[in-house]
């Protein structure tokens, strides 16, 4: 049987390789043959799939960033239409990446009608202000949804939708992340050391909008505390060469690293950090966090003047229980200022980490239980068996 996986960008593949590694080793355990081909990047291709496009490196967030990426995307498309023409899966599952799976399941819906379609981490329709229309695509092209916040299950089940919640796949990956000792002693971090995880960008478009204020900001920080060193996990090997220049340019006592994100984020006593996945995994791990978010200013202001897009929060932290937990900042309010007073705040205010702890187990409840890479494969597998009898 063969399924095909649908997604795109760093965070994407990540996801997309847990699920693999699960509907593996259910498929094994049922005596099943399963053929898995996907778009995605090189942690799907290491558990198993067969890639058929890379995604991982054109992704976007907003109009104008997203306009460089528009005919790589659209030969992507075709490839995985051709590619479908010619060899049908007997299920399709959409991971997030919204734009290129609306067209893909438009395709499927139109041509492929008895196929069984899933959407696992939709795009987060439930939480914005802009998502009716989008809402009503997710639900068409979707045969079941699985849902990876209760909230957002709820939201589908009442617009008629079959989605069910699974929980949250980080609290899964979580379990294999080292101990703050074993992960400082394996990056050689002294125990007298401030460590602070700078973690900028997974898209191009970050590294320029978003390094500059959060290297400044790192400076600022240096400045004041001396005895902190920085720490900045590369989410791909080709951002190494800007980064390093930003360092340089910023003098800042960091150092870069391209394969232990894990034991970084375990060790850290603060991070400073994008809106985004990485988020979550800080907050499984009850370590204090700083986020921001920047897009091109006309983007933002199209966004919320025009197109009167809101949303109540951008990091998933804030977004699970619906009240600020962690400190964002976002276009205007991304300042370096901001994000000194904060940072410097939760390193040196002990109330206040133990604070954001507690908030952090309020948060955790909201997650799950562990298994949700197997609940997810095997609702997966039901419906792909059930599709076949």
């Amino acid at each position: 049987m063969r399924i095909f996986i649908s997604t795109g960008e760093v965070s994407g593949d990540l996801q997309g390789s847990l699920l693999i590694t699960a509907l593996k080793q259910q498929a094994i355990a049922a005596g099943l043959e399963l053929e898995i081909v996907a778009l995605g990047g090189d942690r799907m291709a290491d558990a198993g799939a067969s890639l058929i496009g890379n995604t991982t490196s054109i992704g976007s967030f907003g109009i104008f960033e997203s306009l460089p990426f528009v005919l790589p995307t659209l030969k992507i498309q075709r490839q995985a239409i051709a590619f479908l023409k010619e060899y049908p899966p007997d299920l399709v599952v959409f991971i997030d990446y919204a734009g290129p799976n609306m067209a893909i399941g438009k395709y499927i819906r139109r041509h492929m009608p008895s196929c069984p379609t899933v959407y696992y981490i939709a795009p987060q329709v439930w939480v914005s202000s802009f998502g009716e229309r989008d809402t009503e695509q997710i639900i068409n092209i979707s045969d079941k949804i699985l849902a990876i916040f209760p909230e957002e299950a709820r939201y589908f089940q009442n617009k008629g939708a079959d989605a069910t919640w699974v929980g949250h796949p980080l609290i899964d990956r979580i379990q294999n992340f080292p101990s703050r000792e074993a992960a400082r002693t394996k990056l050689g971090i002294a125990s007298d050391t401030i460590c602070v995880a700078l973690i900028p960008a997974s898209r191009i478009q970050e590294i320029k909008f978003l390094v500059p204020v959060m290297f400044e900001a790192a400076r600022e920080i240096q400045i004041k505390m001396p005895e902190i060193h920085f720490w900045i996990p590369l989410s791909m090997e080709r951002y190494r060469e800007q980064i390093e220049k930003e360092v340089q340019k910023y003098q800042l006592r960091a150092t870069i690293i391209s394969s232990q994100q894990q034991e970084v984020l375990a060790a850290a006593d603060l991070a400073i950090a994008k809106s985004g996945t990485v988020n979550l995994e800080l907050g499984l791990l009850n370590i204090p966090q700083v986020v921001l978010y920047r897009l091109h200013p006309l983007t933002y202001w199209i966004g919320k003047n025009i197109l009167k897009i809101k949303f109540p929060f951008a990091s998933p932290v804030n977004l699970l229980v619906m009240r600020e937990i962690v400190p964002e900042f976002i276009q205007e309010t991304a300042t370096s200022e901001n994000i000194v007073r904060a940072a410097v705040e939760l390193l040196l205010n002990e109330q206040r980490q133990q604070q954001m702890k507690a908030d952090y187990l309020d948060m955790q409840q909201y997650v799950g239980e562990i298994g949700v890479c197997d609940r997810a494969a095997k609702e997966i597998l039901q419906l792909l068996q059930l599709g076949n009898w």
